[in-house]
């Protein structure tokens, strides 16, 4: 086979040196300032000043609907949005149609994501067969497949029964699993449109409270301990959830959690205009929410930035408020409202960006060639950012089929140059270049 090489120069490596990276047949071969013509060879040249270089980015919860909901977004058309974002690898969470709850299922999803050849795509199983609660899914079926399940989860709907939740738990210590945990106490959240507060009462909208979401983390940080098992918490929303966490951890308990860029950046006033771009699970909360949720990543209680990206027909959020879908897209702009949250307000470095976006979820998700140094002998899984660049958001430019994005029309920080999956340029100059299909090989 012929060598594929790239020279990316003057890169500043996690915002911090500034060197050049050569990437050789997918892996990088040398890091240096002088790296020398015997050692570059014919190294095809990506002029990275200015540049900010970090490990690719990695999601953990990602929908991207396919099976059976290719109206709202296909694997093909998602992992072209990651990959503009940044990312070289996404969870596919389970409610798919058929639900990702059998070995066929994730085989499926995870056969188009190597077709795709965009970024690596990872399913996640159900816990429960037809996400309904009752029964057991085929976890370990799912974990011994070659789309090798280590995350579990029901996203988008609870697993609200104790006794269900146990069990998943002590399944999955088994192979070193985790479930992955929509905190929402059904009972409490009967009709809510939105956060329960002052807002909810002036609209008139039945409000969805923080203890729906507080209570069910402190019952299952309680039963992970109990069982000795591993338990993520999914798109943390509130204060509450955050001392929870907080607590579980100073104790001990295997528990990890993760936050969305838009409960970083938006509150519950945007839904003052009935703008059901605004409307998600879980809700838009207040602003001491955000402010606590940012002060928890930042001192390391929230482990990672899942995007939660949520595509949808427009039909489905083109509506009235009370008949919308729940969920935002956030692929294409995570790293842009992380940067403006996060990094702009001085809360967090880019090698900080790099632990909640691609080192930490990696190894959540048991990925062992993503998340890795920037060093000699690493897969080449890297993206370019140029940190000075502002771009405005438009929903009906990105590659998402997805036109709800909460973020259209706002002005962000940063944007993405290129991204490099398995050493090849999937991104480059800022557009998609080819994926790389050579993933596709057995």
């Amino acid at each position: 086979m012929t060598s594929v090489s790239y020279l990316i120069r003057s890169a500043s490596l996690l915002g911090e040196t500034t060197a050049d990276v050569l990437v050789r047949d997918g892996f990088i071969a040398a890091v240096g300032t002088d790296l020398g013509a015997d050692v570059v060879g014919d190294a095809t040249v990506i002029d990275a000043a200015g540049l900010v270089a970090l490990p690719g980015m990695v999601d953990l919860h990602t929908h991207l609907r396919e099976p059976g909901r290719e109206d709202a977004e296909t694997v093909e058309t998602g992992t072209r949005a990651a990959a503009l974002g940044g990312f070289t690898a996404v969870h596919a969470m389970a409610n798919s149609s058929p639900v990702a709850d059998t070995a066929g299922v994730v085989e499926q999803v995870f056969t188009l994501g190597r077709e795709s050849g965009w970024v690596d795509v990872r399913p996640v199983g159900a816990v429960t067969v037809g996400l309904a609660g009752t029964q057991l899914a085929e976890l370990g079926a799912m974990a011994d497949s070659r789309a090798r399940v280590r995350v579990f989860s029901d996203d988008g709907i609870c697993v609200s029964d104790p006794v269900m939740m146990r069990r998943a738990l002590e399944y999955v210590k088994a192979f070193d699993g985790v479930i992955a945990q929509h905190a929402q106490e059904p009972r409490l959240t009967e009709g809510a449109q939105m956060n329960e507060g002052v807002v909810s009462a002036d609209l008139g909208l039945a409000g969805w409270p923080a203890v729906a979401e507080e209570s069910i983390i402190a019952r299952d940080v309680l039963l992970a301990q109990h069982v000795g098992s591993r338990l993520h918490v999914c798109h943390v929303s509130t204060v509450g959830s955050v001392e929870i966490i907080r607590w579980a951890k100073e104790r001990g308990i295997s528990v990890t959690a993760e936050v969305t860029p838009h409960h970083l950046l938006l509150t519950e006033e945007l839904v003052r205009s009935y703008n059901p771009v605004y409307k998600v699970n879980p809700p838009l909360r207040a602003d001491a929410d955000v402010h606590a949720l940012r002060a928890a990543l930042a001192d390391g209680t929230i482990d990672i930035v899942g995007t939660d990206h949520a595509p949808h027909p427009s039909e489905a959020k083109e509506c009235e408020w009370a008949s919308a879908a729940m969920g935002m897209t956030g692929l294409e702009t995570a790293l842009s409202v992380v940067q403006e949250t996060m990094i702009e307000t001085g809360l967090m470095t880019w090698a900080d960006f790099a632990r909640v976006t691609s080192t930490t979820p990696a190894q959540i998700g048991q990925l062992a060639d993503q998340g890795r140094p920037l060093e000699v002998g690493e897969p080449a899984n890297i993206v370019l950012v140029d940190p000075a660049a502002r771009w405005n958001v438009d929903p009906s430019a990105m590659a998402t089929k997805g036109r709800n994005s909460p973020f259209a029309n706002m002005e962000l920080p940063g944007k993405v140059v290129a991204t490099l999956f398995h050493g090849h340029p999937t991104v480059l100059n800022g557009a998609l270049n080819t994926p790389y299909r050579a993933v596709t090989a057995s």
